[in-house]
């Protein structure tokens, strides 16, 4: 149901007031179209989503889904490590007419693997909207296992996992036990192209911020089985990739795409901006990369 290229914007906020910028976000929104993504995913990680008030985050959905006009499909970042309010989020989503959900497992109160598919079987059940589960432990402390994965493919409405585990033996296992029609994103943007060949659909990007066009292209390569021109792609991207994530997400990419004038850099805390090392070696890569 989600393939392809689907970029994680960030947030932009205004100078002054730091108050969400919706005109900025209106912008991204149209410049991420014109490059042929497939998708939006407001309120992730990379969108500042745990600094977002209530209302600041159903009006980031809501401006999204305003702006992309049914022209790609936004799914919604709606998770939580409270159950109930992960359900109150998914419930707005869906009525903002966003296409499907992206819900983190749950985070500091580590459930169990039975805690886990609970967690997400009673969303599913509530909402009977399209839910995309989000595996990364080294933000939530928790792993969706392969078995758990198995299991969560098999609930209705829960239609795909964004992974971001960095382990392919895991990914392998859980695509092996996983229902055929269950779709694999890769939630980490190295791994694009490794987790295409064992069977992935796509990518929840990052670097999509900066580059988008670059992801579609890999994609639509290596699905076109042109696999040359996606290792290309793969590793001419790779440097920029490395250079978003050496502080904390969304740190550099929100100051590479500032950098850019498409956005204020502010950023919330308790994330500070970029180090004075960090900016100077971005912009000269981003120079390189030609985004300057």
């Amino acid at each position: 149901m989600f393939e392809g290229v689907h970029t994680a914007l960030v947030t932009p906020f205004r100078d002054g007031d730091g108050s969400v910028d919706e005109a900025a976000l209106r912008a991204l929104v149209e410049r991420q179209v014109a490059a042929g993504v497939d998708g939006l995913v407001p309120c992730g990680s990379t969108g500042e989503s745990a600094t977002l008030s209530h209302a600041e985050h159903r009006r980031v959905v809501e401006v999204v889904v305003e702006a992309a006009r049914g022209r790609v499909q936004v799914i919604a970042g709606t998770g939580s490590n409270n159950t109930r309010e992960a359900i109150e989020l998914t419930h707005h989503a869906k009525e903002a007419g966003a296409d499907g959900a992206l819900l983190i497992s749950p985070y500091y109160n580590k459930p169990t693997q039975h805690g886990i598919v609970e967690h997400f079987s009673t969303i599913a059940r509530e909402c009977s909207f399209p839910l995309v589960v989000y595996n990364i432990p080294g933000r939530t402390a928790s792993n969706i296992e392969p078995e758990t994965m198995a299991r969560l493919s098999d609930v209705e409405q829960i239609v795909g996992v964004k992974e971001a585990c960095g382990d392919l033996h895991q990914m392998s296992q859980a695509i092996a036990a996983s229902s055929p029609d269950f779709t694999f994103l890769s939630g980490d943007d190295a791994m694009t192209l490794p987790l295409l060949a064992i069977g992935g659909h796509g990518v929840i990007t990052t670097v999509g911020n900066l580059v988008p066009a670059e992801m579609v292209e890999l994609v639509q390569a290596y699905k076109g089985g042109d696999l040359d021109r996606a290792r290309s792609l793969h590793y001419r991207v790779l440097p920029l990739i490395d250079a978003i994530f050496r502080e904390t997400n969304p740190i550099p990419v929100k100051a590479a795409v500032a950098m850019q004038g498409l956005i204020s850099e502010g950023i919330r805390l308790p994330l500070t901006p970029i180090s004075s090392e960090g900016r100077e070696s971005l912009r000269l890569l981003m120079k390189e990369f030609g985004l300057l």
